[in-house]
């Protein structure tokens, strides 16, 4: 006797169609933009800042591989593993980061820079280059993960603490801050942002501007430290940030390749354009507040601090100074795609050069 035929299964149990994946103008996914599992403490505000970065490079459109990730060490300096794993990376040695930097760019223009340091790596140990990376005006996005602390060697203050902030176990903080921006500001930085991990809404506008900037772009990024300066008496904590953030503006980003109308009638805009015919607008709040004065930006800043109150926007933007290559006057081919016989030129091109120094 044959076996009953068994039941031809119902159509409804058929495995559902996933919805296509949205993608941007460059045609990848947000996953594309992802890198590897964070390693970092649960809440660590550092994971926030690699959301934003993923969220800023994917909805620009940006190709990871055409993204070069810098760092140098420390719990920030971990960073770059964790976004863009398609994209060229190089960790560099403690404080050193600015000038493997510069030989990267410096070898080819096209990479999109964007660098991920901390409050240790760039104003304490690597101060120095830090300095002299401003000085050039290196095309690049350099963004400091500031906790106020050392959290890889059980958290000692940074040079960035505030004075009189105390750590978990009780120590008060007895020497003057380094304030980062106000350190870019004075040095020339031709872009100077801060703002709170935990706040996309502005941070990621900020990233996007920082992208599309043509020169060294620096965003002093309060990212807490929930191991070991998340208590109270921390000047770098979830709660203390929260209480004490004071927008200079409210900002938004408007990519050049868009054609957007913007309607901004509940309060003033600043439009600050950028080389590329990107725009950042800032919709003002309570502050009568200029980007491009750069005295009235140290103002603020140090005005805050004497309130007792964390600034956070875009504090200052100058779109005439040169970048590195230009100030070089560096040729528009990048140097790691030149041939041998265009840098082994013949003895009339050498000799046409040495005239030029006669």
């Amino acid at each position: 006797m044959s076996p009953p035929e068994s039941p031809s299964a119902p159509a409804s149990s058929a495995a559902p169609v996933p919805p296509p994946a949205t993608v941007n103008r460059a045609g990848l996914s947000k996953a594309d933009y992802k890198g590897a599992p964070s390693t970092l403490c649960i809440g660590c505000g550092h994971d926030s800042v690699t959301n934003h970065i993923i969220t800023s490079f994917y909805e620009l459109g940006i190709n990871p591989h055409e993204v070069a990730k810098m760092s140098g060490i420390g719990c920030s300096s971990k960073t770059p593993a964790y976004f863009m794993s398609q994209a060229h990376g190089f960790n560099s040695v403690h404080g050193r980061m600015p000038s493997v930097s510069t030989g990267a760019k410096s070898a080819n223009r096209n990479l999109n820079m964007i660098a991920v340091s901390g409050d240790g790596d760039t104003a304490s140990i690597g101060l120095g280059q830090f300095c002299h990376l401003i000085r050039r005006n290196l095309d690049m996005v350099y963004i400091v993960e500031n906790n106020g602390v050392y959290g890889l060697t059980k958290g000692q203050f940074s040079a960035t603490a505030d004075k009189d902030s105390k750590l978990k176990y009780g120590a008060v903080n007895s020497f003057e801050q380094v304030d980062i921006c106000e350190v870019a500001i004075i040095l020339g930085c031709s872009y100077v942002a801060r703002s709170f991990s935990g706040d996309a809404k502005q941070l990621v506008p900020l990233i996007k501007g920082a992208i599309s900037h043509r020169g060294t772009a620096i965003i002093d990024c309060i990212s807490p430290c929930v191991t070991f300066n998340n208590h109270e008496g921390s000047s770098r904590s979830y709660l203390a940030v929260k209480d004490k953030d004071q927008p200079i503006h409210e900002i938004s980003y408007i990519p050049s390749y868009e054609d957007i109308i913007v309607d901004y009638a509940e309060g003033t805009v600043k439009e600050v354009e950028f080389p590329d015919g990107s725009v950042v607008a800032l919709k003002k709040l309570n502050h009568d507040y200029d980007p491009n004065d750069k005295v009235n930006a140290l103002k603020t800043l140090e005005e805050s601090k004497k309130n007792g109150t964390l600034m956070t926007g875009l504090f200052y933007v100058n779109l005439k100074n040169k970048d590195l290559t230009e100030t070089l006057n560096v040729i528009d081919t990048p140097l790691c795609h030149l041939k041998e016989s265009d840098l082994r030129p013949d003895t009339g091109a050498m000799e046409k050069i040495l005239k030029g120094y006669r």
